[in-house]
């Protein structure tokens, strides 16, 4: 191993300027360092381990170290510059006007992609079929065509907010594309600088597959989308990180279950730390939603809020839309966390135009069982005919669960089961069955 560590760091050194950063591998993660900072490598203990910076690696754990040369693509305006690297094997680029299409034919090199600089028409077009880092060091980009950016990937993509920078897409109005954000793969994001996305077309964010946010992931911000504001295809996962969406047509976060998807968390929303918020003023939809593929009921999917902060709210217009919605199972906290989940429902009824079904806006609304295991869930339902929790059955192991319904003939919790008490917990309301 140590003889691969110096074979490693010799290459570094003969790259020279190109190399920016090296990416030390353990466990199937890894950590990057600027080549300045792996100027000076100590080892001690006879060889037995390697000091990077403040960190200190055993170096049997060491998989590998890899030297990076990322592919840096600058907007400026109405023009782009893509400056690619000699190391960068199968990456080719063509730029018209602002507009950047990138073609990667690689499927052994993770290559690296920063994206900088401003452009009001401009957009980046990616082609691969190998995982991908993507890093975001300052750019705003607005498309005069299409979506922002659109990654033709269907493998693992990491998207980097820079930390301390700020960043910010937008797509045109018109246009085929279905997302200002588009990722075919699968999506996660890590790194603490923040990114504002505005859907004028469909959907603001995308993730064909599963979207992952990381412990140390910044601010996510949707202001605005002609659809949903974040839209995920199979599964997510939140460790950290805060989404704020916002000005949606449609729901506000949707997670879908996909049928032929063979991922192990397929179907479930997880969040295990970090906060959202959103504002819903659409009828009939959903501030956050987790939904079930009809095509096969194999696939129960379940809403598990297990950590963080959850508030929404549902304002007077988003009539018949529902705050926080499973079609499956939801458990709220767990007996060793206490998420807090604030839910405000100012919204009416609405009336199915097909059916002249009447639905209530609803703060919280489980299709199967609804489990109250941790933390403080508080729903308002200030509504005319709004309705607080709606559920099969509602179970309370630990926590508490408070509502209240104060509009003109609204309702605070109901049930198709009875709820039984002395399960522990606390759940404060008015039931009807």
């Amino acid at each position: 191993m140590k003889k691969i560590i110096l074979t490693a760091l010799m290459l570094a050194a003969t790259v020279g300027a190109d190399a920016q950063w090296i990416r030390v591998w353990s466990g199937g993660e890894s950590t990057r360092y600027s080549i300045s900072d792996a100027a000076t490598l100590p080892y001690t203990a006879a060889g037995s381990t390697l000091t990077i910076g403040s960190d200190t690696y055993a170096t049997a754990a060491i998989d590998s170290i890899t030297v990076v040369n990322p592919v840096t693509v600058t907007w400026n305006g109405t023009t782009a510059s893509v400056d690619i690297p000699a190391t960068a094997e199968g990456v080719t680029a063509t730029v018209s006007g602002a507009d950047v299409v990138i073609n990667n034919t690689s499927t052994t090199i993770e290559h690296e992609f920063i994206l900088r600089g401003s452009s009001s028409a401009g957009s980046l077009t990616y082609n691969g079929d190998y995982k991908t880092k993507f890093h975001l060091d300052g750019l705003s980009l607005i498309s005069a065509t299409g979506g922002a950016i659109d990654i033709q990937c269907g493998k693992r993509i990491d998207l980097i907010l820079v930390d301390g920078t700020t960043n910010s897409l937008a797509d045109a109005a018109t246009g085929t594309q279905k997302a200002a954000f588009n990722c075919q793969g699968h999506l996660e994001v890590s790194g603490s600088g923040s990114l504002t996305v505005v859907g004028n077309a469909r959907h603001a964010i995308r993730s064909n597959e599963y979207l992952f946010l990381k412990k140390n992931t910044g601010t996510i911000t949707v202001t605005k989308a002609a659809s949903d504001g974040i839209h995920v295809g199979e599964y997510l996962q939140m460790n950290g990180g805060t989404i704020t969406i916002s000005g949606t047509a449609a729901d506000g976060l949707q997670v879908e279950t996909d049928a032929t998807s063979t991922e192990e968390l397929n179907g479930q929303f997880i969040m295990n730390g970090g906060t959202i918020n959103v504002t819903l003023a659409a009828e009939d939809s959903k501030a956050i939603r987790l939904d079930a593929d009809a095509t096969d009921a194999s696939i129960v999917p379940q809403m598990q809020l297990l950590d963080g902060t959850v508030s929404v709210s549902l304002t007077a217009t988003a009539n018949g839309s529902k705050g926080i919605a499973s079609d499956g199972n939801m458990i709220i906290g767990s007996a060793t966390t206490a998420p807090t989940v604030g839910i405000t429902v100012a919204a009416g009824t609405y009336t199915d135009p097909t059916t002249a079904e009447e639905n209530r806006a609803t703060g919280i609304k489980a299709d199967l069982t609804l489990t109250i295991a941790g933390g403080t869930t508080t729903v308002k339902a200030t509504g005319t005919k709004s309705r607080g929790v709606r559920a099969t059955t509602l179970t309370a192991t630990g926590g508490s669960l408070t509502v209240t319904n104060t509009g003109s003939k609204s309702q605070g919790i109901k049930l198709d089961n009875t709820f039984v008490s002395g399960q522990g917990g606390t759940v404060s309301g008015s039931f009807k069955y």
